[in-house]
């Protein structure tokens, strides 16, 4: 699924502005209202997951509606279209994710689960770099036509889902599941050192907005609509590689460093985004976002599987996604407006402002004695 999305996404936004008129701000618009669909959805199905006390059903349903979705880009023929479909996509994201970050957990060790959530990001971003480089060929041989390489996405979602419903097990068992019914005081069960990371997360959201800037700065720059999809392909590619080595790391070292690391890497990439006027500091900058991305993703997910007990991980990773799909979203409407009235320096330099502020969020906190044994390796 990540290739089929990837295929998409990585020109989605040059097409919103070349075929469709879009403008920066509609691109905004469109990636906040999406995913901001998506962290509403994962709230209920995560806490769903926890009460019917199965994963795998949400999981089937979310990707398969992400599958269904995935023609409607083809056929869009004005920009509401794309909202649209770009909205139901990640809907069926926001019903997907939470349950299958908590079935990954209960099924992951703690003393690894570091390594499991890094491997989970590794796989799913190999597809995040092929589905450009798919999109990038198909872009060279067909002369540019973007509705065949939204076509052809349809295939790997189609496979995604027929290999989810043969493969894969569920967690529990439904007829003898106990199911957990989400009482008020569970929220104040989740602990501090769930709250302490989600405010991370969403702080790290706000400086990182959506990753469809990365294209259109490109484009901004006069990099060539068939060359755009390698923007991904090199931000995913330093994920990719990144992911699982640094998910290990953090079951065996201290991750507030690691945490640290991640955050001065974004830093660094938002300034050589915002001074770019060439591919190269273009890819430098692509680069270190996708290897903040490996340094992170991994080790937040652990962090939160740890923060809260088993029958509250669903809700736990809806409430996290909620965080960071509402902080998305106004990352990306600002970052439109920005665009729009300062330029794309001024947008990337707001983003380096909002990292360093998590930043100093990191070295101030104190972290009570949950949190502290949170941000530990096992």
């Amino acid at each position: 699924m990540g290739m089929s999305s990837a295929m998409i996404h990585a020109l989605l936004p040059v097409f919103l502005v070349n075929v469709l008129g879009a403008s920066p701000l509609f691109i905004g618009f469109t990636e906040g209202a999406a995913e901001s669909a998506a962290s509403f959805m994962k709230v209920l199905s995560g806490g769903l997951s926890d009460w019917l006390g199965r994963r795998k059903p949400l999981i089937v349903l979310g990707y398969g509606l992400s599958a269904l979705t995935k023609p409607l880009f083809a056929l869009a023929g004005v920009p509401g279209d794309i909202l649209f479909a770009r909205v139901i996509d990640r809907v069926g994201k926001g019903v997907r994710d939470s349950p299958r970050d908590a079935l990954l957990a209960d099924v992951t060790p703690n003393e690894i689960r570091g390594s499991g959530f890094g491997l989970r990001g590794a796989l799913y971003t190999i597809g995040a770099v092929t589905g450009p480089l798919a999109a990038f060929g198909i872009m060279l041989v067909s002369d540019g036509n973007y509705r065949l390489v939204f076509w052809l996405a349809v295939i790997p979602g189609v496979v995604a889902v027929a290999v989810l419903i043969r493969n894969v097990r569920d967690s529990g068992d439904g007829r003898a599941a106990k199911r957990h019914t989400i009482r008020r005081t569970d929220f104040a069960d989740l602990g501090a050192a769930f709250w302490w990371t989600a405010a991370i997360a969403g702080l790290l959201s706000l400086a990182r907005f959506s990753q469809a800037f990365l294209v259109v700065k490109g484009h901004s720059i006069g990099v060539q609509p068939a060359f755009l999809p390698l923007i991904f392909v090199l931000m995913n590619l330093f994920y990719a590689m990144t992911a699982y080595p640094f998910g290990a790391l953090s079951d065996h070292t201290r991750r507030r460093l690691q945490l640290a690391v991640g955050i001065a890497l974004l830093v660094g990439s938002d300034f050589a985004l915002a001074m770019a006027e060439s591919m190269w500091m273009l890819g430098l900058g692509a680069a270190l976002w996708g290897l903040h991305m490996g340094i992170v993703q991994g080790l937040l997910s652990a962090m939160i599987a740890n923060a809260v007990p088993k029958t509250l991980r669903g809700t736990a990773f809806g409430i996290y996604d909620l965080v960071f799909g509402a902080a998305t979203f106004l990352a990306s409407v600002g970052a439109g407006i920005i665009w729009t009235v300062a330029g794309p320096a001024t947008t990337f330099g707001t983003g380096a402002f909002f990292a360093l502020l998590a930043a100093v969020m990191l070295l101030v906190s104190t972290t009570p004695s949950k949190a502290a044994t949170s941000m530990k390796a096992g």
